[in-house]
């Protein structure tokens, strides 16, 4: 029950900070109380999601993170478009593809999906598989390392950071 209050209210913050009602006092209520019957709807249907410990999202260091960690992805996003785009419109076309293996420290279901997630939205790389003790399959447009330290290095290590602070 806690969580879904937590996951109401946390919803709730988000909504009224997209919509900012307020300063238009008779205008403002009825995006308030769409925000309400939208995060009680919203904490209604994720209930079967198990969220560990969902009351740390009203940590406000959490949040910084993650403003922080949008702008870290977004980086290495429009990074990873030029990389591909180079290897599209090059005559030769210099890919090596192929699937590696790589090893997360993150403990939580939450954490490794963010991860997944962040990798797959970066061009060049695709989340295959994410095993139960921390190992990830990633197929990559071009494999430079193979061995699972330095591909972990190279794929994982510029997000493990942050996401371990975000979500754990």
């Amino acid at each position: 029950m806690k969580n879904r209050i937590t996951l109401f209210t946390v919803c709730l913050i988000v909504w009224l900070l997209l919509v900012w009602p307020f300063g238009r006092s008779p205008a403002g209520v009825p995006d308030v109380v769409a925000g309400v019957l939208v995060a009680a709807v919203t904490a209604a249907i994720m209930r079967e999601i198990s969220m560990e410990r969902a009351d740390r999202w009203l940590n406000p260091v959490r949040w910084f993170w993650a403003a922080v960690y949008l702008v870290v992805l977004t980086y290495y996003i429009i990074r990873a478009n030029l990389d591909v785009a180079y290897r599209v419109l090059h005559p030769a076309m210099p890919i090596r593809p192929g699937i590696v293996r790589v090893r997360t420290r993150l403990k939580g279901a939450g954490a490794r999906t963010l991860l997944a997630n962040s990798i797959t939205l970066t061009p060049g790389t695709l989340s295959v598989e994410v095993t139960p003790d921390g190992d990830l399959f990633i197929h990559w447009i071009n494999v430079t390392a193979t061995g699972i330290e330095r591909a972990t290095e190279r794929i994982v290590g510029r997000f493990e950071w942050f996401i371990s602070r975000i979500a754990e």
